[in-house]
């Protein structure tokens, strides 16, 4: 039958942090007894098998050393290849963080391949990394979210004051994300940083936030995890990178505060929203969502498809480790089985009454 593929790392920015959340992942599963195969995708989007027990400083010069070379062939019958041998995979566990590793790309190769994995479709990924479609998705739900409009040369101005807070328009994470007091400041960025190279949007600064985040997992049934706050330094205008990924040891070691200490109509305006995003926006497995209240005023910000350490440290009421997480995620993925593709209608008619290819360009 297989066994689970637990891919991790890619050509994207977060690509330390994938590496992190794939190794804690395949350790969840070989500590409970599930053999798995590791999968690095390294910066430059070559494919190599590691030891699942592998530990963050393997990788600190690149690939490790003993890793195998292997080959992902996106055609039916391909999958993951070592040495032009197949890859015995039951299902891919997906934790890569940002780029084609979370916006579809890779899923849809995982398709073509007839894999099934972990995380959501490719209209999923698409919709969660596009922050403009995204807002706009929201707005439509009739859920409270900040106005985001696109930033760029010759495009109409904003209709709200600076400051401003400017963001990548299809980003994972809080790479990009910055505070300008300026429209020319924020046009600036646009043209010049990587992280806006696909395009920036630009919403309102809401002075004094507070960020609420909650994780949603999907499988046996849709659930939702507490509610957390995470901390932000007083001087910090959004929450950085920095202070999510490196400061005090890690993402799990974060400090924040779990269940966040807000009134009861507010944790439940978070669960009433997050299911109806959840439900509309194509999540699965696991995923975060994230919100901003200010205030009494509480808006969706964003969902992270394929969030850090699959989001496991939200899971405290109800209780549910990495392992039991990665486990269902698993389960899920087997259930629905790799997709499908449809050819009914495709039976030749329209081929026969076409007459000549050069007829058709006059």
């Amino acid at each position: 039958m297989g066994i689970p593929c637990v891919v991790f790392g890619g050509p994207s920015p977060e690509h330390d942090i994938s590496i992190l959340t794939g190794l804690q992942a395949a350790r969840a599963l070989v500590d409970t007894g599930v053999d798995c195969l590791a999968l690095h995708w390294s910066k430059t989007g070559e494919w190599h098998a590691v030891d699942p027990r592998a530990e963050a400083a393997d990788f600190l010069e690149g690939v490790p050393r003993k890793a195998r070379p292997v080959s992902l062939h996106a055609v039916p019958g391909g999958g993951f290849v070592e040495r032009k041998r197949r890859l015995d995979v039951s299902v891919v566990v997906n934790c890569c963080h940002g780029g084609p590793g979370e916006d579809g790309t890779l899923r849809a190769a995982l398709d073509l391949a007839g894999l099934a994995a972990t995380g959501p479709g490719v209209a999923g990924a698409q919709l969660a990394m596009d922050k403009l479609a995204f807002g706009a998705l929201a707005a439509y739900l009739g859920l409270r979210t900040l106005p985001r409009v696109l930033v760029a040369d010759g495009a109409d101005p904003p209709p709200f004051p600076a400051p401003m807070v400017i963001k990548p328009r299809f980003g994972g994470s809080s790479i990009g994300v910055e505070v300008v007091e300026d429209l020319d400041t924020a046009l600036t960025l646009a043209r010049t940083s990587p992280h806006y190279r696909d395009g920036a949007v630009v919403e309102p600064y809401l002075v004094g936030s507070r960020d609420l985040n909650v994780a949603v997992r999907t499988w046996p049934e849709l659930a939702l995890s507490a509610i957390e706050e995470p901390a932000r330094d007083a001087a910090a205008a959004v929450y950085t990178y920095a202070k999510k990924y490196v400061e005090g040891g890690g993402l799990e070691r974060s400090a924040r505060t779990v269940p966040a200490e807000i009134p009861e109509a507010v944790e439940a305006a978070i669960r009433r929203d997050a299911e109806t995003v959840a439900r509309a926006a194509g999540v699965r497995s696991v995923a975060r969502l994230d919100f901003l209240l200010a205030g009494d005023d509480l808006y969706v910000n964003e969902v992270n498809s394929i969030p850090g350490a699959l989001a496991h440290y939200l899971w405290v009421d109800p209780p549910a480790t990495l392992a039991q997480l990665v486990a269902s995620m698993i389960e899920e993925a087997e259930a629905g089985g790799p997709r499908r593709f449809v050819t009914a209608g495709a039976d030749g008619v329209a081929l026969r009454a076409a007459g000549s290819i050069a007829g058709k360009l006059l």
